[in-house]
Order: structure tokens, then sequence, then C-alpha cells
């Protein structure tokens, strides 16, 4: 069961969150969106998912009890309960100028169109500093829930918006594990005090949440190589593993733990500790 979070809530002296409003199995509560700043203009992070008016009337709400309009908006990554919200935005909350939109370019790069239109992003890179009054963000590039993800490190804080990176609650997915583990141990050396998620509650002990990532991710990797061990001389499909390696988790979260399981399987096989075959469909063994 995961917490129950307001829809507009005040989280310190320079960071409100505005939920996106759009709940489920992979959004937990919703998509933290987060105004960041202490004076008249303030960056919006992230924007939730497209055509959810409940989302921007909050957002609007958020705006007008604070007397306060938003400076630009970054997003941490491409996925559509992130980015989807711009059009809505733009269109509903309509600046005085066109508001500039960033993000880290996707890797291997190529141009994005902001919601069908003509929009452009302005594109950030690791290490940039993104500044209001009250508030400097610099961007960290995080890759691993997607290629081109970002954490944000909050100066004045030492707190870290960390997207889809970390959660507040469960664990995150990932495209790709060796980039994601190598992430995680950025975010570790980083030392921070708290932890801002993409969606869940406040990290307040952000470096044992950390930790608990890189453990648990590490566990599970031993859990894999363990049952493909148990089983030497078979060879099993990732369905099959999943129902033993996850057999703990709700079935209904079990595509997902497919995907995450299927990245370690990519991760043991560059390494040469598992073996894939392809007859008929795929199947994994261990070489060890």
């Amino acid at each position: 069961m995961v917490s129950v979070l307001p829809r507009v809530e005040r989280l310190s002296s320079r960071v409100i969150r505005v939920l996106g409003c759009n709940p489920g199995p992979m959004t937990l509560q919703g998509t933290n969106t987060y105004l960041v700043g202490t004076g008249p203009r303030r960056i919006l992070i992230d924007t939730g998912e497209p055509a959810v008016p409940e989302y921007i009337g909050c957002l609007k709400q958020a705006l007008t009890e604070t007397s306060v309009s938003i400076q630009e908006i970054l997003v941490t990554h491409w996925h559509h309960d992130h980015t989807g919200g711009i059009p809505d935005i733009c269109k509903n909350i309509p600046s005085a100028s066109e508001y500039c939109i960033s993000k880290l370019p996707r890797n291997p790069h190529h141009e994005e169109v902001i919601g069908g239109k003509k929009q452009k992003y302005s594109y950030l890179k690791d290490g940039d500093v993104v500044k209001t009054e009250g508030a400097t963000l610099r961007v960290l590039y995080t890759p691993g829930h997607t290629d081109d993800h970002m954490a944000l490190h909050l100066i004045e804080e030492n707190a870290i918006f960390s997207g889809d990176c970390i959660l507040g609650e469960g664990t995150a997915v990932f495209e790709d594990l060796y980039d994601y583990m190598k992430s995680l141990e950025k975010l570790l050396a980083m030392k921070t005090d708290l932890i801002y998620p993409g969606h869940g509650p406040v990290v307040n002990e952000a470096q044992a949440k950390i930790q608990e990532y890189i453990s648990h991710r590490n566990a599970r990797e031993k859990q894999i190589l363990n049952t493909l061990q148990e089983n030497t001389g078979k060879s099993l499909t990732t369905k099959e593993l999943v129902k033993i390696v996850y057999k703990d988790t709700p079935e209904h979260l079990h595509k997902a733990a497919e995907i995450n399981l299927t990245h370690h399987l990519k991760k043991l096989e560059k390494e040469g500790k598992a073996l894939c075959e392809d007859s008929p469909n795929l199947r994994w063994k261990s070489s060890l």
C-alpha cells in the first residue's frame, strides 16, 4: 500500500510538490512535479502526463496561493509521465514569453519535438547550473532508467531531485543496468541529505536509500545466478525465472519485473556468467 500524498504540499522553504494526478502501478501516487525557488518566479521540475486537467488545476492553485509564476521548465527524462504535461501548461498557464524547456539530449542524439508542436527543447549537459532566486540546481547525468536521465542537485539543501533513478517507495525500472548501477554510485558519492523523487514521498535518509537500491540490485543478481546454477543443464525462459526470482512480488508487477530481470541477464551475459539460447524462444542458463 503506497502512502497518501496531498495534491499540493510545501516540502521546504524552497520546494513545493504538485502531484501529477496520474496514479497507477508504475507511477505510484502519480508523478511528482516540483516548484523550486523562493522568489516570484520558480523553476518547474517535470510536468506529469498529457490531458490531465486535475493536474493543471493543482498547478494553477499552487502558483496562485504563493503568488508566483513559472520561470522555466526542466524535465528529468523523456518519459511521457514527465514531459506529457508541457503542452497543457503552455496552453493553460501562458507566460509573457515562450517557456524555456530544458532536458538532457537522447543518447544517441536525435532532435525531439514537444507535443507534436514546433517547440524544441533547450539541451543541458552534465555539470550545468540552473539558477532562480533562492535555488541553485546542478545537472547530474544519471543514465540507466533512460539514456537521457538527469538528477538535479539542489545546492542550498544538499538534496537531489532524483527523477525515476530513485523512487520514494519501491524500486525503479531501468533500460541499462550497467549504466544504472554507475548512476547510483555517482549519487551515493554526492553524500546528499535528502531526495525529492519522481514518484512517492520525500526520502529523508538519502544515503541509506541509495545504498539500499545498490544492495537490492546486487542481491537480485545473486538470486538470478543462484537460480540458474540450481538448474544446471536446464535452460529457463524469463517468464519461468520471474516466477522463481520474484515469487514474493505481486503478480500484476511481474511484467515490469521481467523487464528488469532481462536487463540483469544481459549484464550477466556480457560478464560471461550467463548464456542465452535462441531455440525455439529465448532461454537462459548459467555458463559458470
